[in-house]
């Protein structure tokens, strides 16, 4: 009888596996079984990200455009920044400030010394980009807030992500873009505001995703028909193909998943290459 050895001579060539060999075969041994609803709300990171990108070029195109005053936007910048201070130790009762051991001063020393040298470069910012063509600020800007979407943390274990890229790429977006405004006092008021939304908002945004689902997905859907309300002043036909690829997005997509979910068929068994689950570090001493 064949035995699934080898250090036993038998009357049996090297490649003989009897009828028994496909009893160990298992499949799908390490397949996740998704739910919808719970990938929906997973698909809410995507959504505010794209609509942190629409946010922040509907705001500089208002302020190229002169239908936005700086003085305005660093206001309302200022008291979202404040509201969203207190509701991000709010949420945890100040928990994570306990644990880091980070003060409230140390915050707002850091946040002066970013303002502080944000203005004082604000007329070489404006200057930075004057020898290249707009165009080409334009395709430098759209190609690095890609890249910013691209390799954004959204909570997922893979080796594309890098939360220090994404937010290079999109200060150096926000750099280019703000070069293109009228006056120095524009320009540091964009970077500022990117800094807000690319740096401070998502911070938020996974506090109130770990704390608060519920919460979290209202203000999801809120900021979304910000966006849209926002992109519907410039743009009817860019609105609804932008909530088209939204809704795409946290529905369409979720459901593809589980159904193509069903399809998948990955066997194990006895061919598969040995694992040495043995804790060796004792050799390397």
């Amino acid at each position: 009888r064949w035995q699934k050895v080898l250090y036993e001579r038998q009357p049996f060539p090297d490649n003989y596996v009897d009828q028994r060999f496909l009893e160990e075969l298992r499949k799908n041994v390490h397949a996740r079984q998704y739910r919808y609803q719970a990938v929906v709300f997973q698909s809410g990171a995507v959504v505010q990200q794209l609509c942190s990108v629409c946010v922040f070029v509907l705001t500089w195109w208002y302020m190229d455009a002169g239908m936005l005053s700086p003085q305005g936007l660093f206001g309302l910048a200022l008291v979202s920044s404040l509201l969203g201070y207190v509701l991000f130790d709010a949420v945890d009762g100040g928990a994570g400030r306990w644990a880091s051991g980070r003060t409230r001063w140390a915050d707002l020393k850091s946040t002066l010394v970013f303002v502080a040298f944000t203005y004082g470069f604000s007329p070489v910012l404006k200057t930075l980009t004057e020898s290249i063509s707009t165009d080409t600020i334009y395709a430098m800007s759209a190609l690095m807030l890609l890249g910013h979407l691209i390799f954004f943390d959204y909570g997922a274990n893979a080796a594309i992500v890098s939360s220090t890229l994404s937010l290079n790429m999109a200060i150096f977006a926000s750099v280019c873009l703000a070069s293109r405004l009228p006056r120095a006092l524009h320009a540091f008021v964009m970077v500022t505001f990117a800094m807000q939304i690319f740096a401070l908002w998502p911070m938020l945004q996974k506090k109130l995703k770990a704390r608060t689902p519920r919460c979290y997905v209202g203000v999801t859907v809120l900021f979304a028909l910000a966006a849209l309300a926002g992109l519907a002043t410039v743009s009817s036909v860019g609105a609804v193909l932008f909530a088209s690829l939204l809704l795409a997005i946290s529905c369409l997509c979720p459901y593809c998943l589980i159904r193509l979910q069903l399809l998948k068929d990955n066997i194990h068994g006895p061919w598969d290459e040995a694992e040495i689950k043995e804790d060796l570090s004792r050799f390397l001493m």
